[in-house]
């Protein structure tokens, strides 16, 4: 109902004109009533087009009231229509009629939901500035004084962060070789680095009774883009898809839906998977495809790969055999050449840097190491998402 109000509003500066213009046109509809009544009663053999066009075959007062509604309904359209510009006086100090600018598309700072956890929600933080309303709807497990407390330590503008359902839910995996695990501890387990999970699901609520928290709802309903990542799948997005009433309120939305691919495959979450394979989950899981899905470009170089490697971890990169359909996508440095996957409009581009990490193991909590890790370049990511928002 807000946003209507705040569409409507911009009318205020054209009340007189508005009121004016239809003066005018129930004028003239009176003028041009009188004349069908004068041919009617003057003319004699009017064709039965002219019969049924003055809707002779209803009462008098049903005419009336008929036209009335068709009126108001088209009345009520074009006002609308109308309203879809802004209209503004060029001089705020002393409006006048002759200072009225009309025609301007009405492109604000886009609204942004984003589905993710962890650090990814802290990743495109810097958006916030940016944008009208970043708002961050936490993993379904994860309670959110966490992120509270990260966004008082980066001072962060415009992002607000809200909770799926009112407490948490536990959230559990099951692997391809059988095994179940809450999915907080998929990652702190070495010995399932090697397998993928297979399946998620809510522990000890059924999905179709939980209740989407209004602010999460509203924030759903208000996008203009949905964003999903950059973030663990199984941990930081898939869960809150389980939500009946949160994967209604995505696939109702109007909103752009723009996943963000991993990075690198996750031992014992996505080991073996491709970027179609991430997509499938989301279409598994959601019930919708992505509408663009965001893809790192950047090789690495051969010491963080053997890194990697060492941790049965490999990047996740668009592969020929996946590829369904080329397509074309201007941006404002000419056009971006995207193919097709699941469905998916998928880009690559430049999303990630490679940082210096100090990292202490389980045996030596006391040590420190320096390594070097590829991380989603906030800078980048956010410059990509929004070239890719202004061409939606």
């Amino acid at each position: 109902m807000r946003s209507i109000t705040s569409r409507l509003a911009s009318l205020a500066h054209l009340a007189v004109p508005l009121i004016l213009t239809f003066g005018g046109v129930v004028l003239c509809s009176l003028g041009v009533a009188y004349l069908f009544v004068h041919f009617y009663r003057t003319v004699e053999g009017l064709p039965v087009f002219f019969w049924l066009l003055t809707l002779q075959f209803l009462p008098r007062p049903m005419r009336g009231l008929g036209l009335i509604l068709v009126g108001l309904a088209v009345l009520a359209v074009g006002i609308w229509r109308l309203s879809g510009v802004v209209v503004f006086p060029l001089s705020h100090s002393a409006p006048t009629d002759d200072d009225l600018v009309l025609g301007y598309r009405r492109e604000g700072p886009p609204n942004l939901v984003v589905l993710s956890g962890g650090p990814g929600l802290l990743i495109l933080s810097a958006l916030g500035t940016q944008v009208r309303r970043l708002t961050c709807v936490v993993p379904v497990q994860d309670p959110v004084e966490y992120y509270y407390r990260a966004s008082g330590l980066f001072n962060m503008q415009n992002v607000y962060y809200v909770v799926p359902t009112p407490v948490p839910i536990q959230v559990m995996a099951e692997l391809d070789d059988g095994t179940q695990m809450d999915v907080r501890h998929l990652a702190l387990d070495q010995s399932i680095a090697a397998r993928h999970v297979v399946q998620l699901r809510l522990e000890g609520a059924a999905s179709s009774t939980l209740q989407l928290t209004r602010l999460a709802a509203e924030a759903l309903r208000d996008a203009d883009a949905i964003i999903l990542g950059p973030g663990s799948l199984f941990e930081s997005i898939l869960p809150n898809l389980l939500i009946d009433t949160l994967r209604l309120a995505l696939t109702q939305s109007k909103a752009r839906k723009i996943y963000i691919c991993n990075l690198m495959t996750e031992p014992g979450r996505t080991t073996g998977f491709g970027v179609a394979d991430h997509i499938r989950a989301i279409k598994t899981y959601g019930g919708f495809t992505p509408d663009y899905v965001l893809v790192n470009a950047q090789r690495i170089d051969p010491e963080v790969y053997r890194l990697y490697a060492a941790a049965q971890q490999s990047p996740v990169y668009l592969t020929p055999e996946e590829y369904e359909e080329t397509a074309l996508l201007p941006m404002t440095h000419g056009a971006s050449r995207g193919v097709l996957i699941e469905g998916s409009v998928v880009l690559e581009a430049d999303l990630a840097s490679s940082v210096i990490q100090y990292t202490a193991s389980l045996s030596h909590p006391t040590e420190n190491r320096a390594v070097r890790v590829l991380r989603h370049d906030s800078d980048k990511l956010g410059m990509a998402l929004l070239e890719l928002l202004r061409r939606l």
